[in-house]
C-alpha cells in the first residue's frame, strides 16, 4: 500500500513539473526576446538562446520614451486603488457579516451579483458620467471607478464569516463600538484575505489596459501598459524592445506576490475560494 502511495506521489509531481515548465515557457520566451534584435525575436526556426546577448535593449527603452515617468502613474495609480478599495471592502463585508439590518442578505446578494455583469456592458455609460463629473483624463477618475470591488467583499466577507461572533459580542459588552470592533479584533485577523485581495487587486490595476486608454490622452498622464503600446507603430512593432518594457513591468508584480504569497495561501484557502 505503501509504494502504491509513492509512486502515485512521483507521477503527481512529474505531472506537476510538467505543468510549471509549460507555464514558465511564454515568460522564458518574453526574456529571452528582450536580448535579441527586433529581426530575431519571429525567426524561423525559433531560437531559444540567442546567438549574441542585446542587453542594450533595455537601455535603449527609457531613453526612447519618457517609461520612468509611466512607472510612476502606473504605481500611483495601482497603490492607491489597491489601499482605497482595501478599505472599502473591509468595512462593506464587516457590515454585511457583523452587523444586523434590514435586507442585509438581499443587499449582499444583489451587490455580488454584479461580478456577472461584464464591464464591457457599462463601459459607456459610465464613460458618460465621469465626463459630466469632469473627471475624465485624469488619475481621480480611474481611482473612483475602481474603488469598489464586489469581488473584494465577497472575498473579505467569505473570511469574516469564518470570525466568531462571539469576539464582537464580547467586545460589545466591554463598551466597544462598531468601528473599534473592527479596528481593533476584525482587521488584525483578516490578513490572510487582505493579502489575497491586494494580490488581485495590485495585478489587476497595474495590468490595466483598456482603462487608462479610454481615459488618459494627456502623454504625461499614461501608464507602462500605454507606453509599451508605443513602440507599436503604424507600419510594424519593435518587438524585442516590446518585450524588454513587458519584463520590466512584471518585476513589481513579482514581487508583491512573493511578498503576500504566504498570506495568499493562507487567504485563499480561508475564504473557500476554489479554482
Amino acid at each position: 500500500m505503501n509504494t502504491k502511495r509513492k509512486v502515485i506521489k512521483i507521477i503527481l509531481y512529474v505531472l506537476l513539473i510538467c505543468l510549471s515548465v509549460i507555464m514558465l515557457i511564454p515568460f522564458y520566451w518574453m526574456v529571452i526576446s528582450s536580448l535579441k534584435l527586433n529581426k530575431d525575436v519571429f525567426s524561423i526556426p525559433m531560437r531559444w538562446w540567442p546567438e549574441t546577448i542585446h542587453s542594450e535593449n533595455y537601455k535603449v527603452i527609457w531613453e526612447k520614451l519618457p517609461l520612468v515617468t509611466f512607472f510612476k502613474n502606473t504605481a500611483k495609480l495601482t497603490v492607491i486603488t489597491t489601499i482605497v478599495q482595501l478599505c472599502t471592502s473591509c468595512f462593506a463585508a464587516y457590515g454585511f457579516t457583523k452587523c444586523k439590518f434590514v435586507g442585509r442578505d438581499t443587499i449582499f446578494l444583489l451587490y455580488v451579483t454584479t461580478i456577472a455583469v461584464p464591464w464591457q456592458v457599462y463601459m459607456v455609460p459610465q464613460f458618460i458620467l465621469v465626463s459630466k463629473m469632469g473627471l475624465n483624463d485624469t488619475h481621480i477618475g480611474l481611482i473612483l471607478m475602481q474603488a469598489f470591488s464586489a469581488f473584494g467583499v465577497f472575498l473579505m466577507r467569505q473570511f469574516y464569516i469564518s470570525i466568531p461572533d462571539e469576539l464582537c459580542e464580547a467586545a460589545r459588552i466591554d463598551g466597544l463600538n462598531e468601528f473599534g470592533i473592527f479596528c481593533k479584533i476584525v482587521f488584525p485577523l483578516g490578513k490572510p484575505a487582505m493579502a489575497t485581495l491586494t494580490i488581485f487587486t495590485f495585478t489587476n490595476v497595474w495590468n490595466d489596459f483598456m482603462g487608462p486608454l479610454i481615459y488618459l490622452k494627456t502623454k504625461e498622464l499614461k501608464t507602462v501598459q500605454l507606453g509599451i503600446r508605443m513602440f507599436i507603430s503604424q507600419y510594424g512593432a519593435d518587438y524585442a524592445w516590446i518585450m524588454a518594457a513587458s519584463v520590466c513591468s512584471l518585476v513589481p508584480i513579482v514581487i508583491v506576490f512573493l511578498s503576500c504569497q504566504k498570506f495568499f495561501v493562507e487567504g485563499v484557502a480561508a475564504s473557500g475560494i476554489k479554482g
